[in-house]
């Protein structure tokens, strides 16, 4: 591959979207490709912002997506999509976790989540929509969406032959490795 792909991953702090960034790095190493990530995350402890930046590809000179340069935007908290939705391509994709989280102004009365926000996207980009967190809370742990997501983003990145399993076992506590491992899966289950 010649040319260089964008991956933005966005949401709230303690979603686990910096784990579900490492472990799809390390995929994407794995599978041969030159990989760069970048991270910011403000408040995340408080609920703030948190964006993952992945851009992989032969090689690879800056980890810095643009705005109209994501191949991909992979949304934790569909909110959080409208926020960075001017980084996607014209012809780029958005997978939203169907779930809410609101924000401070929100919890403390000064703002309103906004309405209609899976009618937006859908008007402006091409979107899929799935519920991570119910899958998660199914498994028995709610936390675990993040991974429900990377693995719907491996199998629609066709990366289905990386060995998830032993990146997974690599980035979690040992307690935490099986489960992980189900959500990875049940999140590839979920793209055809």
């Amino acid at each position: 591959m010649a040319e260089v792909k964008n991956i933005l991953l966005v949401g709230v702090g303690g979603q686990g979207i910096i784990l579900a960034s490492k472990i799809l790095a390390q995929g994407l190493i794995s599978a041969g490709y030159d990989v760069k990530m970048s991270e910011v995350h403000g408040m995340a402890q408080r609920g703030g912002s948190v964006t993952t930046q992945v851009r992989y590809g032969k090689k690879v000179y800056s980890p810095i997506i643009g705005k109209g340069q994501a191949d991909i935007i992979v949304s934790f908290e569909k909110m959080e999509t409208l926020r960075w939705l001017d980084h996607l391509k014209v012809d780029g994709k958005v997978v939203v976790n169907d779930y809410e989280i609101p924000s401070a102004p929100i919890l403390i009365g000064d703002a309103k989540y906004p309405e209609n926000v899976i009618e937006i996207l859908k008007e402006k980009a091409d979107t899929t929509i799935f519920k991570a967190a119910d899958i998660a809370k199914e498994l028995g742990n709610i936390k675990t969406m993040n991974v429900v997501m990377l693995g719907a983003l491996a199998k629609a990145m066709g990366l289905e032959e990386v060995d998830w399993g032993k990146i997974v076992k690599n980035n979690v506590k040992e307690k935490f490795v099986n489960i992980n491992i189900k959500a990875l899966n049940k999140g590839m289950e979920q793209v055809k």
